[in-house]
């Protein structure tokens, strides 16, 4: 009898399809539909060959479509014929490389199943430090080049046992094609750095240190990270001296949900965000009754958590062994010093972390690319990316217009991420760092070359910031490729509008710390027209010296003193006094340091005139962390909004132009701000109060400013991006008076507002520029 009319089709699947179970999960479906043929990954796409009869062809297509993997994305299927090739079973090909676009799957937390497994006496992975699946496990940080297969991998390192050989090549066990498959015999092993410690007792070790009040440091999936018991105020304490971090909240690691619900306050959608396969750090306001040491993160009202998301961490919680812990939260910080990046080798924490903690927990398997911890906020029921790096990095954000052509964008200096643009699709980074330190700098060119490895790309060009003395740009010019300088409030802009995948022209608020301008000056508070081809400068906060240099950035008296010098003259050194921010001698040579134009540069930094503010008002006269002085003043804005509600209908402080130069933009009257708060606060107000006043005339102001640019261009879509936008009581306080004014808003959620997201602009609005000028 002959074949019920049998065909054979070719699908290629395209996106996150390689290191999450896709492959099996192809074999299952095909053996379910009565399917004959083949799968196999091409590096840039899934190809499968499917032979069967209409009605089997058409289920098969449709679990295909409908029932992936959980941790897979498909962003596309083609489906073509092909000549009739007869098959006589379903099978998993070798991986062959193709050119074409590539999706590296990030890394994924521990499943349930396995973590069921973990601590089950039965199974043969009980206690197995390195379990994991087809659907978890490590993906991006152990992967030499793609296609993803186990002789790619750090793994290939660990020959597999006969077990894990034969759940690695049946198709009906969980580990089918999963390339880190391991176990006690077969895979990686923990130990002690310097010690004999191995294995088990190596963990007991770990435990019992943490017990007694310790700091270790814990190798994990992309990096090491310190540790100790977030219960503990000593040992807290203790390891903010050691890394020299006063006041700077640190991460804790929660046992898991109940705990997290214990210490915090958590809805539904951030639950699911905070136990799905990514766990990030997340931003959670603190319970009424939380148990954390209070130096964990003083003076905050949030405390980032996250939940274990490798299987040592959940041995560190609980490890069926005779230590009591004592506690179910762990400060889980990245083991890093200051400013340079998570450490990763052994040699790298030998050197680095030894002198903060009392012992090291490492482990065999290399790491082949840092990924630090991501960090989510939430805004309006979704997602609001600060640190977008492990789970989440190098996912590619695609965009709907057909670009040709490789772009590498170094980024920013601060929270530095780079990207990858390739035609239509841009893969943002893991996080890297900040680049004031040179290891910083080594690890971003390393981490390049990896990523330009794995996804097989050769830049055209490198774009970097317009900034002559960032080391981004030195990196830039060390790539020996043509560069394209981008500038930084514009990279915002575009990385916003890439984000949303919106083309028109928009009216950009670009409001961060400092960025180098087309001027020369420091620019950070800007109201742009932008497009992906170009932008105007059509208005700024209104202009001040900023004096001092670098130190002006940490300490936001400085910035007050020079404002106050503008708008009192004679009266302010009596001012200054009263405010309790300088002495008269001090604010004198702050006047003539601006007379002269002495170690000082013309500022719109919108971060700056936050630290005065909150400087003026007495909240933080200096910080010892970036962002401190300015998130102090929204905590006290937040806090007197939720006592007290809207405030009254306050003086109109808007729009202004001073000056008599067309070329120069119209400006923000903050300088008229500034001063209302000055006399408010010497007349005794309240400092909430005034923190929340700033917060709504300041964006009053802005919302005045796009309406003037609207007008002028007939533009009605707003782009909301850079660093100060992660004060979310600054972006609501916006957005609602915009949309209200029928604007339409743009703004971010998993690419941060901050400079961890220019990478991103720059690489669009290169890729535009060279699109633009072949046509």
């Amino acid at each position: 009898m002959m074949e019920d009319k049998k065909k054979t089709k070719v699908i290629r699947v395209y996106g996150i399809v390689q290191g999450v179970g896709f492959r099996p999960f192809v074999s299952r479906i095909a053996d379910a539909s009565g399917i004959t043929g083949s799968v196999a990954n091409k590096g840039s796409y899934v190809e499968i060959y499917a032979r069967g009869n209409e009605k089997q062809l058409k289920t098969f297509y449709r679990d295909l479509k409908e029932c992936p993997p959980e941790r897979s994305a498909i962003l596309k299927i083609d489906l073509s014929d092909c000549e009739d090739i007869v098959f006589s079973s379903f099978e998993i090909v070798e991986s062959q490389k193709e050119e074409g676009d590539i999706f590296v799957s990030p890394d994924i937390a521990t499943c349930p199943k396995c973590k069921q497994e973990l601590y089950d006496p039965k199974n043969r992975r009980y206690l197995h430090p390195f379990i994991n699946c087809t659907a978890c496990g490590p993906r991006l940080t152990i992967l030499d080049a793609m296609p993803y297969d186990r002789e790619r991998t750090s793994m290939k390192e660990f020959p597999m046992c006969s077990e894990c050989t034969y759940e690695y090549t049946h198709a009906e066990t969980r580990r089918y094609d999963a390339q880190p498959v391991c176990c006690n015999d077969c895979g990686p092993e923990v130990y002690i750095i310097g010690r004999n410690e191995r294995g088990q007792e190596a963990i007991r070790v770990t435990r019992q240190a943490i017990k007694d009040g310790k700091i270790v440091a814990i190798k994990g999936i992309g990096g090491f990270h310190l540790c100790c018991n977030a219960k503990n105020e000593e040992a807290v304490l203790r390891l903010r001296k050691l890394k020299n971090r006063p006041a700077k909240p640190f991460a804790v690691m929660m046992k898991d949900l109940d705990t997290v619900k214990r210490e915090c306050m958590i809805e539904t959608a951030q639950e699911e965000i905070l136990d799905g396969h990514q766990k990030p750090i997340l931003l959670l306001k603190k319970g009424e009754k939380g148990t954390l040491a209070k130096d964990v993160a003083p003076g905050n009202p949030k405390i980032g958590v996250m939940l274990p998301y490798a299987p040592v961490q959940m041995l560190i919680f609980d490890y069926r062994d005779d230590i009591d812990l004592g506690t179910d939260c762990l400060v889980m910080t990245s083991g890093n010093v200051s400013g340079a990046p998570i450490c990763r080798t052994d040699e790298d924490a030998i050197k680095e972390l030894s002198h903060f903690c009392d012992l090291i927990l490492s482990n065999n398997r290399k790491i082949r690319l840092r990924a630090d911890d991501s960090v989510m906020d939430f805004y309006k029921g979704k997602p609001y990316m600060i640190r977008r790096s492990r789970g989440y990095a190098p996912l590619p954000v695609m965009l709907s217009e057909k670009f040709q052509g490789q772009v590498l964008a170094v980024g920013g200096e601060l929270k530095n991420t780079f990207c990858i643009g390739k035609n239509q699709l841009f893969y943002p980074s893991p996080y890297v760092g900040d680049m004031e330190d040179l290891r910083t700098v080594q690890a971003l060119e390393e981490s390049i070359q990896r990523m330009e490895e794995l996804l097989e790309t050769k830049p055209d060009v490198v774009v970097c910031d317009m900034h002559p003395k960032y080391n981004t740009t030195l990196v830039a010019q060390e790539q020996k490729i043509p560069i394209i300088q981008v500038q930084h409030h514009y990279a915002h802009i575009v990385s916003c509008m890439a984000e949303n995948d919106y083309y028109d022209p928009v009216i950009g608020v670009s409001f961060d710390g400092t960025g180098y301008g087309l001027d020369g000056s420091i620019w950070g508070g800007e109201i742009l027209v932008a497009d992906f081809y170009g932008f105007q400068r059509k208005l700024s906060i209104h202009p001040f010296w900023q004096i001092g240099g670098d130190i002006s950035a940490k300490e936001g008296w400085r910035i007050a003193v020079s404002m106050i010098n503008d708008l009192y003259q004679d009266q302010a050194a009596d001012i200054c006094n009263r405010l309790n921010l300088c002495n008269e001698k001090m604010q004198r040579l702050y006047e003539k340091m601006a007379q002269r134009k002495i170690n000082c540069v013309k500022s719109t930094s919108a971060g700056r005139l936050f630290d005065a503010v909150s400087a003026i008002l007495g909240i933080r006269i200096s910080s010892t962390f970036e962002g401190e002085a300015s998130t102090s003043l929204q905590f006290a804005a937040e806090e007197w909004e939720e006592c007290n509600g809207e405030e009254e209908k306050q003086p109109q402080l808007l729009v202004i132009n001073e000056e008599e130069d067309e070329k120069q933009p119209a400006r923000l009257s903050t300088n008229l701000l500034v001063k209302e708060i000055i006399e408010r606060k010497l007349n005794g107000e309240s400092v909430g109060k005034l923190a929340y006043f700033f917060h709504k005339i300041l964006a009053d102001q802005i919302v005045e400013g796009c309406k003037m640019v609207s007008k002028q261009t007939g533009i009605k879509t707003c782009a909301l991006s850079g660093g100060v936008f992660q004060n979310q009581l600054l972006l609501r306080l916006c957005e609602e008076q915009l949309v209200k004014n029928k604007f339409s808003v743009l703004r971010h959620s998993l690419i941060p507002p901050n400079d961890g997201g220019i990478a991103l602009g720059q690489a669009v609005a290169a890729m535009a520029r060279i699109n633009k000028e072949e046509k």
